[in-house]
């Protein structure tokens, strides 16, 4: 088997693309090995720098030395850098805040560790930037060296007498081979194939009894015999990222070793393969178990954003409500801590979404604490109205009126939300120091009042029985007795407050009862006297039985747009009230009065013309 045969089974069972060299192949592998450790290199970082100043300190360190700095390091250092930067502006927000300061009026004062650290950073992307330029023109000065080997080691291979001629020029063109490091990645491959196959086809011109050629297969054959030996040791060591990197090491070895004698080419590549085999698998299962826990990993932080996402913020309207929620999103950052890394191409993303999460609902909850400052502000100013309208009013005689402003100023007290906290407890003490000081002093100036209204009760609990004994009682002079107890009623001051309705209710009532039972027979005497006495007052009054029904008829007309009138005033009064209640029932009492008015004055116009038929007969 030729070396490009061994270079191919080299590529595959490291499973390395077919555009790489090994030598590429074992820097990427190197890579692949090295990026799960990189949450164990945050954590040193982290453990490391504990302040901002350290940050700056150490990218400073690495700016003024000749270090190139190491790519996770710069990046860990730079988010260490800005989350003690937005910590620092975060704390001195709230403290802005809590003094009193508006949000929006809010501007950070400028860090002036800021500075320092870019400008450090700068140099080292500048240095960076030139390192890699000098390597690429390096690279490129390499390329086109080994090209110029290439064509001068095909020249040799081109005839046997070449060969044989210049056997010692073309061992210097391999050592200077091996000397000359990174090519192009992009034509790596291309190179290494066509140098294996220039100097295959040099050894195979060789004479076969060449003394050089046989001494230089016997001594590859010692080198990769001992390649082989050392390959196969790996596989009892237990470290398997060390074992893989020492494996790839031992290949570049291997590739930079001329070939042995044709008939045991294949059964050393073999043995070689073999042993790179068991290596190889360990690896592979190595970042398989990676690979797994990394999606378990996966399924935990998804499980996380879920939750997070679940959370819903319409509900909550106080401040207990966010404490409780955020609460539960600390829990959620802590065990999201707790948590190893996700697949690399998932990992910024997963982050991405965890973090929006958070900051959404931070911002939500920003929102509605300015939107409860400014509510309890707007709250706070009505109170101290009040405050002021109470205080205002305190000393007043006007014990009525006054009182009625302040209970309705303590119904709205009750209809407004709450105070920031700080004046909540001195607004209430003043507010009501001012009412219970008109009160107490309308309670001590009211007291004699009060004693005469329990006598006015006691008065017209007294009619009232009267009356309910002249309710029992038959006789002519009924009606004038109880126009009397009513006159007394009326002349009787006020009772208290809470009595005033039930004492006229039972007094109506039984005012009514009276008047109902007496009413029919009053009425009928008085139309009987009005016809009985018609042609003489019409006679007295010098008038006629015409122009009095006239008048009557006018009368009549007055009384049914009066009774009209109430009836529409009815309708629009409330009755929520008990005001209110009173004044409607009071003017529906007026109303059937008027209607039984209305009924006997149809009656009189009635015998008025009776008496005018009689007359023209």
């Amino acid at each position: 088997m030729n070396d490009e045969l061994e270079t191919t089974a080299l590529e595959q069972s490291s499973e390395i693309t077919a555009e790489q060299t090994p030598e590429v192949a074992a820097e990427t592998m190197v890579e692949q090995v090295a990026e799960p450790e990189s949450e164990a290199e945050q954590a040193i970082v982290q453990q490391t720098f504990k302040t901002k100043d350290e940050v700056v300190a150490r990218v400073q360190e690495i700016a003024q030395s000749d270090e190139v700095g190491d790519k996770t390091e710069l990046n860990l250092l730079k988010q260490l850098f800005y989350k003690f930067h937005n910590a620092e502006v975060e704390e001195a927000f709230r403290a802005f805040v809590e003094a009193g300061g508006e949000e929006d009026k809010f501007m950070p004062e400028i860090d002036p560790a800021e500075p320092l650290f870019r400008e450090a950073m700068q140099t080292i992307r500048e240095r960076r930037a030139a390192i890699q330029e000098a390597q690429e023109k390096q690279k490129q000065d390499n390329l086109q060296r080994k090209l110029e080997i290439l064509e001068r080691i095909q020249q040799l291979a081109s005839t046997p007498e070449e060969a044989n001629q210049n056997f010692d020029e073309f061992k210097a063109l391999q050592n200077e081979w091996k000397e000359i490091k990174s090519v192009p990645a992009e034509r790596a491959t291309e190179l290494w194939k066509n140098y294996q196959l220039y100097v295959e086809q040099f050894y195979d011109l060789l004479k076969l009894g060449h003394e050089l050629r046989d001494y230089d297969f016997k001594k590859n054959l010692e080198i990769k015999t001992r390649l082989i030996e050392q390959a196969e040791a790996l596989a009892d060591n237990p470290d398997v990222l060390q074992a893989f990197n020492q494996l790839q090491a031992l290949h570049q070895e291997w590739k930079e070793t001329g070939p042995v004698a044709k008939e045991i080419r294949e059964e050393i590549w073999a043995k070689f393969k073999e042993a790179s085999t068991v290596i190889n698998k360990k690896h592979q299962a190595h970042f398989e178990a990676i690979k797994a826990r990394e999606e378990e990993n996966l399924a935990k932080k998804t499980a996380l954003c879920e939750q997070l996402e679940e959370i819903k913020t319409d509900e909550l309207k106080t401040f207990a409500d966010w404490d409780a929620i955020t609460q539960k999103i600390k829990e959620l950052q802590a065990e999201w801590k707790t948590i190893g890394f996700a697949p690399q191409k998932m990992n910024t993303a997963i982050f991405e979404r965890f973090r929006q999460g958070c900051d959404a609902f931070f911002e939500k909850k920003t929102t509605f604490f300015h939107d409860l400052k400014e509510e309890l502000n707007a709250n706070l100013a009505k109170k101290k109205e009040l405050v002021e309208k109470a205080e205002s009013l305190m000393d007043s005689t006007e014990w009525r009126s006054t009182g009625d402003v302040l209970i309705n100023l303590q119904k709205r007290w009750k209809e407004i939300g709450t105070v920031p906290r700080k004046y909540s407890e001195d607004l209430w003490k003043r507010f009501t120091a001012a009412c219970d000081h008109f009160f107490e002093a309308r309670q001590a100036a009211t007291a004699d009042v009060r004693n005469e209204e329990k006598a006015n009760k006691e008065q017209k609990l007294g009619i009232i029985a009267q009356l309910k004994e002249l309710a029992e009682t038959e006789g002519e002079n009924v009606i004038a007795q109880v126009k009397e107890l009513q006159q007394k009623w009326s002349e009787v001051g006020h009772v208290p407050f809470r009595d005033k309705e039930a004492l006229y209710k039972e007094y109506r009532a039984i005012c009514d009862k009276i008047y109902d039972a007496y009413g029919v027979s009053q009425a009928k005497r008085r139309l009987n006297n009005f016809r009985q006495n018609l042609q003489q007052r019409v006679e007295s009054a010098g008038g006629s039985l015409a122009g009095e029904r006239e008048r009557m008829q006018r009368a009549y007309e007055r009384m049914v747009a009066e009774i009209k009138t109430y009836e529409n005033n009815i309708g629009f009064l409330s009755s929520s009230s008990k005001k209110g209640n009173t004044l409607v029932e009071a003017m529906n009492k007026k109303v059937e009065k008027l209607r039984d008015e209305l009924n006997l004055l149809a009656q009189k116009i009635k015998a008025v013309d009776e008496q005018m038929e009689e007359g023209q007969n």
